[in-house]
């Protein structure tokens, strides 16, 4: 049985607000690496009846059907435990000393914060017992939140938006080979597309420098490669909508989802006491420009610079 890691991404095309990155692993059997039939009893997907399972698929789809909640309970059955703020939260599941000095030293940010904000924790993780123990104990998460400033840096550095997301899926792809254990098991990393790129070998081999990286296929219906040298099999595919195709993808997606949203909601609160009255955002293009251009005197009043709040790409 191979582990599959999932990977995915929420708030790259945003004008505000932060990028975040995650990774799940599940132990699936080989002839469903995927995984939504072998969780098919305990697991439904947006098509299917609510019947008591757990609402689990790609998380625009879950957010837009469904709202806040949805992705609140299916990340909370899994992956969330006895975490009560969203410092507990995120110092259980990621690797936060490496990025949380940018997300701590944002002005919204206030690791205090109560969580779950839309369900009753002790309820839902009572509720979703049968999917905890339909996946076993042997699963893994891992995340990074990329703020504002953080991403205008690399983008500097850089001079490409691209980059962002390559830096977060190398950590990712290091973290979780690292995390998965034992060593020796395989590991299936299937990820979504990087917008229209249908070529990784150079990233992969940043990711994995004991190895060598062997491209099986790279074209625009999939990228698939193969890590030589290690003490596993290691395989990663990059697929468009691959968070529909993959249970681990899915949920990878929906905690990437959720933990945006939940900052989202406190750049809002944040700026609501220093704008009375302004109008919630999402901090995607069109409406963004009307809340950066609303919030700008309070900017200038906090001693906040335009990159520390809005995305240069």
């Amino acid at each position: 049985m191979p582990w599959v890691v999932g990977i995915d991404e929420a708030g790259y095309g945003p004008n505000l607000g932060p990028l975040v990155q995650a990774a799940v692993a599940f132990h699936l059997p080989d002839h469903d690496p995927v995984g939504w039939e072998t969780l098919k009893p305990v697991v439904r997907r947006c098509g299917d009846k609510a019947d008591g399972r757990l609402l689990i698929d790609d998380s625009k789809t879950v957010y837009t059907r469904h709202g806040l909640e949805a992705l609140e309970r299916g990340v909370w059955s899994i992956t969330a435990a006895d975490a009560h703020t969203i410092h507990e939260f995120l110092w259980s599941h990621g690797d936060v000393p490496s990025w949380g000095q940018d997300l701590y030293g944002e002005a919204w940010f206030n690791g205090d914060d109560a969580i779950p904000v839309a369900i009753d924790p002790a309820e839902q993780w009572a509720a979703s017992e049968p999917v905890r123990a339909a996946i076993g104990e042997r699963w893994h998460g891992d995340f990074r939140i990329v703020p504002c400033p953080r991403f205008n840096q690399i983008v500097d550095e850089f001079g490409s938006k691209a980059v962002v997301l390559a830096h977060g899926m190398i950590d990712l792809l290091r973290s979780m080979a690292a995390t998965v254990q034992p060593a020796n098991e395989p590991l299936l990393f299937l990820c979504d597309k990087h917008g229209g790129r249908n070529f990784y070998a150079a990233m992969l081999q940043e990711a994995f420098p004991n190895g060598w990286i062997v491209p099986e296929i790279e074209s625009a219906v999939e990228s698939r490669y193969r890590v030589e040298l290690l003490e596993r099999p290691v395989t990663i595919t990059f697929r468009p909508r691959a968070d529909g195709d993959s249970i681990t993808v899915a949920l990878a997606s929906m905690l990437c989802k959720y933990l945006r949203e939940v900052c989202m909601r406190q750049f809002n609160r944040f700026w609501a006491t220093h704008v009375p009255g302004i109008r919630s955002t999402a901090g995607y293009p069109g409406d963004a420009k009307r809340f950066f251009d609303e919030i700008k005197p309070a900017m200038t009043q906090l001693g906040l610079a335009d990159d520390q709040v809005w995305r240069k790409r």
